[in-house]
């Protein structure tokens, strides 16, 4: 995970490793009943599928035009993303939960 200090292309780099889906398929993804069963959530959007919207603004962003909160929030991607693969359950994780909520946050674990 990219620390808070690094340099902005560590986090983008460390970005980019994490979110393994384009900014098209990300979309896609998000308008699926799928994509808005999983996730904590107060009656509303959960935070990840919120997640999945700034992500794919975050993917059309040229590198030069980051903002310290898109930055910010490409770390919290990084983050979420590395712990919730360690998470894996046993058996295929095709049609999981785990998996649509690792797919909100712009990474699908079976590609």
């Amino acid at each position: 995970m990219a620390a808070r200090n690094e340099d902005p292309g560590a986090t983008v780099d460390a970005f980019g490793e994490a979110v393994n889906m384009t900014a098209l398929q990300l979309e896609k993804w998000l308008a699926t009943d799928e994509s808005k069963s999983v996730g904590q959530s107060n009656g509303g959007e959960s935070v990840g599928h919120a997640s999945g919207r700034r992500i794919v603004k975050l993917l059309h962003t040229n590198k030069t035009d980051l903002t310290d909160a898109g930055l910010s929030h490409m770390r919290k991607v990084v983050g979420y993303v590395k712990r919730h693969v360690e998470q894996r359950p046993d058996g295929d994780v095709t049609d999981t939960p785990w998996r649509y909520s690792l797919m909100n946050w712009g990474h699908d674990p079976t590609k």
